[in-house]
C-alpha cells in the first residue's frame, strides 16, 4: 500500500504533461515546458539529476523536487 501511495504523489519524469509538471512547488509554465523541451531533445531523462542543467532549476529547487519525481 505505501508503494501505491507514493506512485500517487510522483510523477515519472519522462511523461510527466506540462501541466501535471506545473503541479509541482515552483514549477510554472514556462520551467515546465523547459523540461519538456529537454525531455524532448534527449530522448528521455536517465537521471533526475539531469534537470539541474535546465536553466531555472537550481540545486536548492531541484532538491525540493526530487522526492517527487521518478524515471522509467
Amino acid at each position: 500500500m505505501k508503494l501505491l501511495a507514493l506512485l500517487l504523489l510522483t510523477l515519472n519524469l519522462n511523461t510527466a504533461t506540462p501541466a501535471q509538471l506545473e503541479g509541482l512547488p515552483g514549477i510554472g509554465p514556462v520551467l515546465a515546458r523547459r523540461i519538456v523541451e529537454f525531455r524532448e531533445k534527449r530522448g528521455g531523462f536517465k537521471r533526475i539529476e539531469e534537470l539541474l542543467a535546465i536553466p531555472g532549476i537550481s540545486e536548492k529547487k531541484w532538491k525540493a523536487l526530487r522526492d517527487q519525481l521518478f524515471i522509467r
